[in-house]
């Protein structure tokens, strides 16, 4: 066997896989086992191979597992082929014969494992060589290569599986590929994520080739390939990407309180200093507004607005209908707040179709009615915002603050 050649095949195969070099050469073993097996051994033979990478040798050896009468069935030849028959002939009950039949090929007594090993214990695997063989025939051979196929794939799948696991509810670059369905499905390097059209904000336009950040949502497990769950639309895909901008976000000197998003139109979020003398809306704008701005290019179209939370209703409620000025805020019993302004405020605290105190409403988690101060008794078209059911709880994914008129 050619090391040399072997070795760099391996190693080539690793890297390009993203796997460890061990797991290629499990595989390669795996298979040569497999064809083995295949060309000189028996069906129910447990066939290992192990390759010494420093000598080329290859040996393969024999598996037993040391049984007695508790754990498998001892049958007859011909109760066997009878048992056999029978339940080909009819579906095999769940649960049906949970004690493996005892095989000699696969399985070695007890009192005959003690002859061999004094120490011996149920369930132990022994080990015995066989002979080398080094010719293999076509049906081998094709069967070798299925077996390394699919351990490759079994380990380059683990091998995602593990690396995206850590990535759920972070931010990841990837370069749209092909669309399908309405879904788009987006290059990630090694593997390919798909966002669905649900999670795409709506009047977004995409190409192929473009290079965008998404949020990881989700990660599947239960496909052939791990399934990547992307997302643009997700509230938390703001605030992460407020992360990235913001240093005292990262750090935790501020932190997003809660945030309300209708994508693709205009997002909310409030935000908390931890620490004195820390403005929390003015980090998260930016000098110049450099940092909100930074965001917004990702976003696109949709204006953010930045509000600094409060413990107190009031001043919360007061400052989520920015950039509206308010002049009083009344709560009210079952979670209402009445809100009241003069006229030519009332506009802009309701927002275009009732926008903006509707968002104001999901971020606070109260229902909003906006009134005006010189007619308070008079209900405002579009001014009353019960979109949180009672009880419910404001979007509690980490903001950032930004400013109150920014508009941006």
């Amino acid at each position: 066997m050619n090391l040399k050649d072997l070795g760099k095949a391996i190693h080539q195969i690793a890297e390009e896989k993203g796997l460890e070099a061990e797991k290629v050469i499990e595989a390669v073993e795996a298979s040569i086992g497999a064809a083995y097996k295949k060309e000189y051994g028996k069906r129910g033979e447990i066939v290992r191979a192990k390759l010494d990478l420093k000598t080329g040798e290859m040996q393969f050896s024999q598996v037993k597992t040391v049984v007695d009468e508790t754990t498998v069935r001892i049958v007859s030849e011909e109760e066997a082929e009878a048992e056999d028959r029978e339940r080909k002939g009819r579906e095999i009950l769940e649960g049906e014969q949970k004690t493996p039949r005892y095989n000699p090929d696969r399985h070695l007594l007890f009192a005959e494992a003690k002859k061999i090993k004094k120490d011996v214990v149920l369930g132990e695997e022994l080990v015995f060589p066989l002979e080398l063989k080094e010719s293999f025939g076509r049906i081998a051979a094709q069967a070798a290569k299925q077996v390394v196929l699919q351990k490759l794939r079994d380990s380059e799948r683990e091998s995602i599986l593990h690396e995206w696991k850590g990535k759920e509810g972070q931010i990841v670059s990837g370069m749209v590929q092909r669309f399908e369905r309405g879904h788009v499905y987006i290059d990630l390097g090694r593997t390919i994520g798909v966002m669905f059209s649900n999670e795409a904000v709506p009047g977004e336009h995409y190409r192929a080739g473009e290079r965008l950040k998404f949020l990881v949502l989700a990660v599947q497990e239960d496909t052939r390939l791990p399934g990547i769950i992307l997302s643009r639309s997700h509230p938390q895909f703001v605030s992460k990407l407020f992360a990235l901008e913001v240093p005292e976000l990262a750090e935790g000197t501020c932190e997003i309180k809660a945030i309300a998003r209708e994508p693709g139109s205009r997002t909310k979020i409030a935000v908390f200093s931890n620490a004195e003398g820390v403005d929390p809306v003015g980090a998260c704008v930016g000098q110049r507004g450099t940092r909100v701005m930074a965001v917004n290019n990702e976003l696109g179209q949709e204006k953010i607005d930045i509000i600094e939370w409060s413990e107190d209703p009031q001043k919360f409620i007061g400052n989520a209908l920015s950039p509206a000025k308010i002049q009083s805020v009344e709560t009210l019993e079952r979670h209402e707040a009445r809100v009241y302004l003069p006229d030519d405020q009332l506009s802009l605290a309701i927002g275009r179709g009732g926008q903006n105190v509707r968002l104001a409403a999901k971020l606070t988690g109260w229902k909003i009615d906006v009134r005006s101060q010189a007619h308070p008794e008079d209900a405002q078209e579009g001014g009353v915002s019960g979109i949180v059911e009672e009880g419910e709880a404001p979007n509690p994914i980490p903001a950032e603050k930004g400013d109150d008129d920014s508009g941006l």
